[in-house]
């Protein structure tokens, strides 16, 4: 899977399907049909790619006092922001969305580690791939 491509619409799928498994297990989300799906799933990934950095950014101390937990903050902030823009998307709440973040964030965490390629052999001229001794030091 080298096509950046397919590998978009790799994601995309895995985020539809993140979307669409939150909507039939977390009370409180509901998408109408597959159109608003679509537009939920291109909206998320665009938020994800230019809005999510910068809030990730200004609140780097919430999130390292919080240990990580901020980051589920922030991804509930985005999927209830989502809930508000498009038409046939709703989510009811804050603690709803921050439910529906989890569920996407599940699935895309398992789809990686499905789609996770193996290590291929060390090819000729790389660092992996040089005999070492224990008295080098490596600078």
């Amino acid at each position: 899977m080298n096509s950046p491509l397919l590998q978009l619409l790799v994601r995309w799928l895995v985020l539809a399907l993140g979307v669409t498994l939150a909507t039939r297990l977390i009370p409180g989300i509901h998408c109408d049909d597959g159109t608003t799906l679509l537009v939920v799933v291109l909206l998320l990934s665009f938020l994800n790619a230019i809005l999510k950095p910068l809030l990730v950014l200004f609140t780097l101390p919430f999130i390292l006092l919080t240990m990580g937990l901020g980051m589920v903050v922030i991804n509930a902030l985005l999927f209830l922001f989502v809930g508000e823009l498009v038409k046939g998307f709703h989510v009811d709440g804050f603690w709803v969305a921050v439910g529906g973040a989890v569920i996407v964030s599940l699935t895309n965490y398992l789809a990686s580690a499905l789609f996770k390629r193996p290590p291929g052999p060390p090819r000729p001229g790389r660092k992996e791939s040089l005999k070492r001794d224990g008295n080098v030091i490596d600078i």
